[in-house]
């Protein structure tokens, strides 16, 4: 399957490197999407390469650091951000100007900041109170460096209980922060996985959609995998006038090579260039 239509979004194709090129070391990554035509990277957390050397990464390779996060905890403990978790609000605050340091040093100009988990104990309305108290705190930092922060809705079929588990949700925050560089990371497998219209939410809330990411539905998997038409979505996104980013956020059904297919003019091996997007 090829995707005709992505050729209105040459050089703006990125490769999230936590789920493509893991075959190689994550230094190596950067150069490996080059290879095959990708215009950015992107990752949520990078903090364990200095910020001088992915820097020096990015710059040889030519390319953009689309988006990443603020730290999201302890994965082992089942932590998936704390943002909107009033017992670790000091947490969350205290790593928002070291990030922003970093994605300024990288020139990334995107920071998601993942919710958490729903503890059982506490009410939702102090969550959200939390949620909306937090982000504005590291919009109003961000906004000195014009870095945006990214409002991303997951669900349950990929981290259980999450507390911004419904586009509904995100949208409704970014409206009541009233802050412009708050802004909606829409991932069209969580879109479609929680039975949502990405066409839909595309038309209707182009205004707050500062950033993409792609799947296939169901099984997480690169274009053409699954159910999704992607034509009617990318034409959705040109004629709203995106200029944001395409994150690849696909676990390869094979290997990070073989997954390419989907692309205009797919590349026959890793080293291969695929025309249209670089």
């Amino acid at each position: 399957m090829s995707i005709p239509c992505l050729r209105s979004f040459d050089g703006r194709l990125s490769a999230h490197i936590g789920f493509l090129f893991t075959e190689q070391a994550f230094a190596e990554r950067p150069e490996a999407a080059r290879r095959v035509g990708f215009g950015a990277v992107e990752h949520p957390n990078p903090f364990d390469t200095p910020a001088p050397e992915l820097a020096r990464r990015l710059s040889d390779a030519g390319l953009r650091f689309a988006q990443t996060g603020f730290p999201a905890g302890d994965v082992t403990r089942g932590e998936k951000g704390f943002a909107a978790l009033p017992e670790h609000v000091a947490r969350f605050r205290s790593s928002v100007q070291p990030t922003l340091d970093y994605a300024e040093a990288i020139g990334c100009r995107l920071v998601h900041a993942m919710a958490g988990v729903r503890p059982a104990d506490v009410a939702n309305p102090l969550l959200w109170e939390t949620y909306l108290e937090n982000l504005a705190f590291a919009a109003d930092a961000a906004a000195t460096r014009g870095i945006d922060i990214l409002i991303e809705p997951i669900g349950p079929g990929s981290i259980a209980n999450y507390i911004i588990d419904d586009p509904g949700l995100a949208i409704t925050a970014i409206h009541d922060l009233r802050r412009p560089n708050v802004g909606l990371l829409m991932d069209i497998y969580h879109c479609v996985s929680l039975g949502h219209d990405p066409v839909r939410l595309i038309t209707e809330h182009a205004a707050i959609i500062k950033h993409v990411q792609i799947a296939d539905f169901p099984g997480r998997h690169e274009p053409g995998s699954g159910t999704i038409a992607f034509d009617p979505i990318f034409e959705a996104l040109k004629a709203v006038g995106y200029s944001g980013y395409i994150g690849c956020e696909y676990h390869p059904s094979l290997t990070t090579a073989a997954s390419f297919s989907w692309l205009p003019a797919a590349p026959g091996d890793a080293g291969a260039q695929f025309t249209g997007v670089r």
